[in-house]
């Protein structure tokens, strides 16, 4: 049953654990992929090149602009982030659904462009969680993680417009609450049946 590819974005004010859901359930559903972004920031500890982040100059990233290689790009965080046009397109004609894990302005900008998509935006628990969360990360200075405190209150305002809200305290529970949108998702009519169509004459 042939269907074209659906485009899950997952938002989140950093912190709130949208990468490690993501990868939790990647390894669940087969046809879905992970779509790797493009950044300007230098790679964490642990962090691979072409695996969690593709890692270019910024020069790079503002030819990509130019040339218009990106379905959305942003800036956040004093870094640039963006999703590769042609990845996401491929992704889509062959019926192989992706999951992106982006911030709320890269968001808006699939939103105009692809109205079939589904969007899910991550809540931690508490800001007091958040902020323990980010500490225990090591990975970011003190001024950056109250950079990313301030900014995540705004962020979370952003969430009233997306499709599903998950409030990731308990991470097996949100991981559920997501395998469950996923697989909705997959079986939504206007989904599946161009694919069954012919076979029952629907």
């Amino acid at each position: 049953m042939k269907r074209e590819g659906i485009l899950f974005v997952i938002s989140a004010p950093s912190g709130a654990g949208k990468t490690t859901l993501c990868k939790e359930v990647i390894d669940i559903f087969p046809n879905l992929r992970h779509s790797v972004s493009y950044t300007t920031r230098p790679a964490r500890p642990g962090e691979v090149h072409g695996r969690d982040y593709y890692f270019v100059p910024i020069a790079e990233f503002k030819r990509m602009v130019a040339a218009e290689e990106f379905a959305e790009w942003a800036e956040v965080h004093g870094n640039y982030y963006g999703t590769a046009l042609k990845t996401l397109e491929e992704y889509r004609k062959c019926g192989i659904d992706v999951i992106l894990d982006i911030d709320c302005q890269g968001a808006h900008q699939l939103k105009r462009r692809y109205h079939g998509a589904v969007y899910l935006f991550v809540l931690p628990p508490s800001f007091q969680e958040l902020r323990r969360r980010l500490d225990c990360r090591s990975s970011d200075a003190p001024e950056v993680i109250e950079r990313r405190i301030e900014a995540a209150a705004d962020e979370i305002k952003e969430s009233r417009w997306y499709d599903y809200i998950i409030v990731n305290d308990v991470f097996s529970k949100a991981v559920e609450e997501l395998k469950s949108v996923l697989i909705a998702e997959q079986c939504k009519t206007h989904r599946v049946l161009e694919g069954v169509s012919q076979l029952f004459e629907i």
